[in-house]
């Protein structure tokens, strides 16, 4: 599946191709992470996520900070975390994580995506069971034991821990993240990335022509500036 294969290589460079489009959906992480935690990313695990892909995207520390203040003030913008589910075409599942200030333009805008490319918008819950929402960060393998780290990180909700070039991969399930970043940040491990992502617990295999069909809806889905994450069901490959 060679263009599946550069899809999943590139599909994160291409999400963030416009750098202004990047920064207002950081902006909107930013802002809901504040809403719900205060804006000290010390106390607050899901701003320090925001915070950090903030960096990877190269956002400016004075757009990081404003961001910050503005979701603090008090007209500061409200947005809702809405996640619609559905189907795109050849049966592939796919969820759309949005962070949203007019719901009524989000699901106009994600329904007409799924219809004119061959899928479907459908209700809540269709397909979510199908996926397992989990933290992954990525942290330098550097000195660290495989073994003992994975057996010291357990308690504090380590799932499950794979080996990728130079990098450790660390799974926890989703409420489990900000204890599993806690320890990683007392024991100074550095961590390249972090999120939050749903993996599907079964992937479905299609054709390269197919592999097409899906790709194009996706990237459609992913101009609009409501979107933030994307997750589906199709086979990558290798």
């Amino acid at each position: 599946m060679g263009r599946a294969f550069e899809y999943r290589k590139e599909r994160k460079m291409k999400r963030w191709a416009n750098m202004a489009k990047t920064f207002t959906k950081i902006g909107r992480e930013i802002a809901i992470a504040v809403r719900e935690g205060g804006g000290d990313p010390n106390y607050n695990a899901r701003l320090r996520l925001a915070v950090q892909n903030a960096k990877v995207a190269n956002m400016p520390k004075a757009n990081v900070e404003n961001a910050i203040k503005k979701a603090l003030s008090k007209d500061a913008e409200s947005f809702d975390e809405i996640v619609y589910e559905g189907y795109a075409p050849h049966g592939i599942a796919v969820i759309v994580e949005t962070a949203t200030n007019n719901t009524n333009r989000t699901v106009a805008n994600v329904r007409h995506v799924f219809a004119k490319y061959g899928g479907s918008l459908g209700t809540s819950g269709s397909v979510e069971f199908m996926f397992d929402r989990k933290a992954v960060f990525k942290v330098k393998a550097g000195e660290h034991d495989p073994e003992e780290l994975e057996l010291e990180l357990i308690d504090f909700g380590l799932d499950e821990m794979k080996r990728e070039e130079d990098l450790l991969v660390l799974y926890s399930n989703f409420e489990d993240f900000g204890s599993l970043q806690k320890a990683l940040e007392e024991r100074n491990i550095e961590v390249e990335s972090s999120e939050l992502v749903r993996i599907p617990s079964h992937t479905k295999e299609i054709s390269d022509e197919q592999v097409e069909d899906v790709i194009k809806l996706i990237e459609k889905m992913e101009e609009d500036e409501d979107v933030i994450n994307i997750f589906h069901n199709m086979d990558m490959g290798e």
